[in-house]
Formats: structure tokens, sequence, C-alpha cells
């Protein structure tokens, strides 16, 4: 294996799965007040997602996010399907991660429109 593959690969997964602690942490938090208080409502989960992101840093998770994504694209090898398949699941990760940060956004964008 190129050393330099290796390199992006590992810092491609760090950089691709780092975000998702704080933000499981952030969702946990959340979904535990909506049961506590008995809370429903969008207004909720986007106070929840605010909180998970101003926990981990909004610019952080998305220069961590496409920087992942850049390294892990860069690190595919023709012939190794394991690696190959993990690379798309951190890439897939990565996606899903500035999909949440883009939902942020929005809630947030429109929770104070209204």
């Amino acid at each position: 294996m190129d050393p330099l593959k290796k390199k992006r690969f590992l810092w491609g997964l760090l950089l691709a799965w780092a975000p998702w602690l704080p933000t499981l942490v952030g969702l946990a938090n959340t979904f535990r007040g909506i049961a506590a208080e008995k809370a429903t409502g969008i207004g909720v989960i986007a106070c929840g997602l605010a909180e998970t992101f101003l926990l981990f840093g909004l610019i952080s998770t998305v220069v961590f996010e496409v920087a992942a994504i850049f390294f892990l694209a860069r690190a595919f090898e023709p012939g190794r399907w394991l690696r190959s398949l993990v690379l798309a699941l951190s890439v897939c990760a990565s996606a899903l991660m500035l999909c949440f940060f883009g939902l942020f956004l929005w809630l947030n964008s429109t929770r104070h429109r209204m």
C-alpha cells in the first residue's frame, strides 16, 4: 500500500467521523429534553440542532467534512473492496453531516422569520 494513500485514508476517516460524537451527544440531549418537557414541534428540534452544532462549531464541522471527502476520494484504490466500502461509508457519513448542517441552517432561518 502506498504510504501517501494510507495517510489520506487515516486522515479522511478521522475527519469524517470526528463531528459525529458531539452530534450524537447533542441529539441525545435534545430527545431527552423533548421527553422530559413533553414538547413537540420543529422549534424544539431546531434548538437541539443549534445546541449540537454550537458544541463543536459550525465552521469546523463544514471544514472537517469537506476535507474528509477530499482525502477519502483521493484514497480509493482499485481491487481493495473492504477499504473501498469503508471509504464509501465514510463519504456518505460526511455528506449526511453536511445535510444536517444545511437542515440546521434552514430550520434556524425559518424559526427567526416567524
